[in-house]
């Protein structure tokens, strides 16, 4: 039985909704068996090909999955489900600025190196400029995926398939645009990114790209194609992160498909039945994510061919990965980072944190691996 709630360089690693019209949009949380779940097997000792040391930590606050850390202009950027938002010294660690809006987060951080942007749970676009509230407005429904900064502009994907642009100094909205909706949609980070002068954004399961000046469409490219015999099986949302290596962008409609497409043309260039839940990552190469019952899967870029799968990781609550160079870095809800081999999946090293899930993806920022637990910790490695 199904319980649901309703609607860059890397070489040093190397070595409540609205109604609309009369349908209401409801939010997708978490759909899973009412059977006892299925658990990992226990890992073997850490393979210890590589080596790896921690040179930071910080703590934030309690965060979840639509919380990811961002990077921009040396500096990572946090935030904690509670209010905290901060600007984190890519290096060091240390407070750029700290903030405390008051109000919890939904959705965050996107930055552009010096403005940052929040969702609050109730529903406010907060902008923040040198550790100070620059401005807040109020959105006409829920965010569940981060903010883009970019342009000076400010724009924001709410959960009933809109994207709106802001001005990023006044707040002032520029325009917005609005797609068919679904009676289900996802409570979980979608696709919003900009490649060359569009922005690209997922919108049910198609990636689309906008002209970023007035939001104009100028091309769709499905990633899979809504089937099934009820809403939950039609659900087909793009999830986040994306991987983007110029012009080719790949990523995952949830429980149905990975594809890559070339925003270039707005073309599809492949796509692959899928069943994981969880956003993808690679390099000019591999395309590589987890299925929902945490198979770990590595894909032909240029023609979408599997490169191999391993099931050691099976049933461990996988993140979305990063490509690292020769190493692929995952994490899980035991608050470990598996590194593996871009190659075929071996083990190359393990990292641990304080033990609480890791529910965001891996970050990249300089030549330092970060990642953010449940309970707030942020954490730092470098290769060795």
């Amino acid at each position: 039985m199904l319980t649901c709630t309703p609607r860059s360089s890397m070489a040093p690693w190397r070595r409540a909704l609205p109604v609309i019209g009369l349908v209401a949009v409801a939010l997708l949380s978490a759909c899973g068996s009412s059977s006892k779940k299925p658990q990992p097997a226990e890992l073997p000792a850490v393979a210890a090909l590589m080596g790896t040391q921690l040179v930071w930590s910080a703590q934030v606050g309690e965060g979840h999955a639509s919380l990811a850390p961002l990077v921009a202009g040396g500096r990572v950027f946090v935030a904690g489900g509670a209010g905290n938002v901060a600007a984190l010294d890519a290096a060091t660690g240390k407070d750029v600025w700290r903030l405390n809006l008051g109000t919890p987060i939904a959705a965050g951080v996107g930055a552009d190196g010096q403005t940052a942007a929040v969702v609050t749970r109730n529903n406010q676009l907060v902008a923040i400029a040198d550790g100070a509230e620059r401005w807040r407005v109020r959105l006409p429904a829920r965010s569940f995926t981060a903010p883009l900064v970019a342009g000076e502009r400010v724009f924001v994907l709410t959960a009933d398939r809109v994207v709106t642009a802001f001005d990023g100094k006044t707040g002032a909205r520029l325009w917005s645009q609005s797609r068919p909706a679904e009676p289900l949609v996802l409570s979980q980070t979608g696709a919003l990114l900009a490649v060359g002068d569009t922005l690209v954004v997922g919108l049910a399961g198609r990636l689309t790209g906008l002209n970023p000046d007035n939001g104009s469409v100028r091309w769709e490219a499905p990633v899979a194609t809504s089937r099934g015999t009820n809403e939950v099986e039609r659900l087909v949302d793009i999830v986040g992160p994306v991987s983007r290596i110029r012009n080719s962008v790949c990523a995952r409609a949830y429980s149905a498909a990975v594809g890559c497409v070339d925003a270039s043309r707005g073309t599809v260039v492949w796509t692959r039945a899928a069943q994981g839940t969880t956003g993808v990552h690679g390099d000019d190469r591999l395309v590589f994510g987890s299925e929902s019952d945490g198979r770990f899967q590595a894909w032909q870029r240029a023609t979408g061919e599997p490169a191999w799968s391993i099931d050691r990781l099976k049933y461990r609550g996988l993140t979305a990965p990063l490509a690292l160079g020769r190493v692929v870095a995952v994490a899980d809800s035991r608050g470990l980072v598996h590194l593996i081999s871009r190659e075929d999946g071996s083990e190359m090293t393990r990292l641990t944190t304080d033990g609480s899930p890791i529910l965001a993806p891996p970050v990249l920022a300089g030549d330092a691996l970060v990642v953010q637990t449940r309970n707030g910790g942020v954490f730092a490695w470098r290769p060795q």
